[in-house]
């Protein structure tokens, strides 16, 4: 690598601030709105509170517990936020993680080590998953030699018979999502917990889209199905806390049902000159700012703010389904949550995904089957209309170039 690369003088902060505008205008324009992917976009008053908490606690390190007991406070109330909210039984435990991946990861590893001590099982370990769950899974078989079974779904949901007949002595866990991230759907957890509990097997359930949503749309009056520990077949979920708690990327948490069963996840290495060295996760250092940012969001949007938020999230959803309805598409499976993804018989949607790009939108597009998909956050309330305007003007488009003719169906 060229010897340019290294800076050779320090350059002051008013510079480096232009540069770094100058280079991200050709980001995405999140803050108006126009991404359904990466960002949760609570308003300028929750992004002013997790950027101030961050800061605040930027350099402190979650290692060190003893060192800095304000990042473990936080944490352990954060933690407990989830645990109510998640309805855990008396007993239920957790920790912060950095990434869904990570509590994800976190969890196989439990149930690995827990399958280990309890029931003999070392080699040959396997996973059973719906082929809508995410693909963290995968990557948690790649680091620790598990088999990862992937079952074809069934009308878009865990298909629990098909999930059964790849079941065998050596399976260490299955998995449900609330909800998976291709479709936004809720896959049938009690039926899930059923089977775990008959064979003996770790349920997870993936609610890194769900966990802090899915309880305030059901405060909100939605009729959700059972997911989380009131459903006593589900021994570990995992939720985001920079998805829909609306925390600063790189907070997430994994829960388990009781005490010990957390204890299969911690890591206990040594011995080295230091002795033995403990952490609840994979990571050493933790960021303090990740969890005093999502410490203070949870704190300031509180149970009714969250509500709020999430009432917001699913009017806009509602608006979309209720849009793309008239221009054709076919919503896919029922929605209930902040992602809705959906599919036209006629338009050729990986195109319609070109043209909405073209027009500033940054979403994503399924291709089993071929489709669009957003996932959405209370901003969007405020600009479905738009979306909707253009994805008309992109479907007249495509009719355009085929020579036909497209009437209007979407009327602001």
């Amino acid at each position: 690598m060229s010897q340019d690369a290294l800076p050779q003088a320090g350059q002051s902060w008013e510079t480096l601030e232009a540069r770094m505008r100058d280079m991200a205008k050709g980001d995405v324009k999140w803050r108006q709105g126009r991404t359904g992917l990466y960002i949760f976009n609570a308003g300028e008053e929750v992004e002013r509170v997790q950027k101030a908490a961050y800061a605040m606690f930027s350099a402190e390190n979650g290692l060190g517990p003893a060192a800095f007991p304000s990042i473990a406070q936080m944490e352990r109330e954060v933690v407990g936020f989830g645990l109510a909210l998640l309805k855990a039984p008396e007993g239920g435990a957790g920790s912060m993680t950095s990434g869904g991946t990570d509590s994800i990861v976190m969890a196989v590893k439990a149930a690995r080590d827990h399958a280990r001590a309890k029931r003999g099982l070392d080699k040959g370990l396997n996973i059973v998953i719906p082929f809508s769950a995410h693909p963290a899974f995968d990557k948690a078989g790649m680091m620790m030699d598990i088999d990862v079974r992937r079952v074809p779904v069934k009308d878009y949901l865990a298909d629990v018979a098909a999930m059964e007949a790849a079941i065998d002595e050596r399976t260490l866990l299955i998995v449900g999502s609330a909800p998976c991230f291709p479709f936004g759907l809720i896959d049938p957890i009690e039926a899930l917990s059923e089977l775990a509990q008959r064979r003996n097997v770790w349920l997870h359930v993936d609610a890194c889209v769900g966990g802090y949503i899915a309880p305030f749309v059901r405060m909100n009056g939605a009729d959700l199905p059972p997911f989380d520990f009131s459903v006593p077949g589900v021994w570990s979920i995992s939720g985001d806390l920079h998805k829909y708690g609306y925390a600063s990327k790189g907070a997430s948490t994994v829960f388990f049902r009781t005490r010990e069963l957390l204890d299969f996840m911690t890591f206990d290495a040594g011995p080295w000159p230091l002795g033995r060295m403990m952490t609840p996760t994979l990571a050493g250092t933790r960021p303090g700012g990740a969890i005093a940012a999502a410490w203070a969001v949870t704190q300031f949007l509180g149970v009714e703010g969250y509500r709020e938020k999430q009432r917001q999230v699913t009017e806009a959803r509602e608006k979309i389904e209720a849009g793309v309805r008239k221009l054709g598409f076919r919503v896919i499976g029922k929605p209930q949550l902040g992602i809705v993804s959906f599919t036209h018989d006629e338009a050729d949607c990986l195109a319609l995904y070109a043209k909405m790009h073209h027009r500033g939108w940054f979403t994503a597009a399924l291709l089993e089957p071929k489709g669009l998909h957003l996932m959405l956050s209370p901003k969007h309330n405020e600009v479905a209309h738009e979306y909707l305007a253009d994805m008309e003007a992109s479907l007249k488009d495509l009719k355009q170039a085929a020579g036909e003719q497209m009437t209007p169906r979407y009327a602001g």
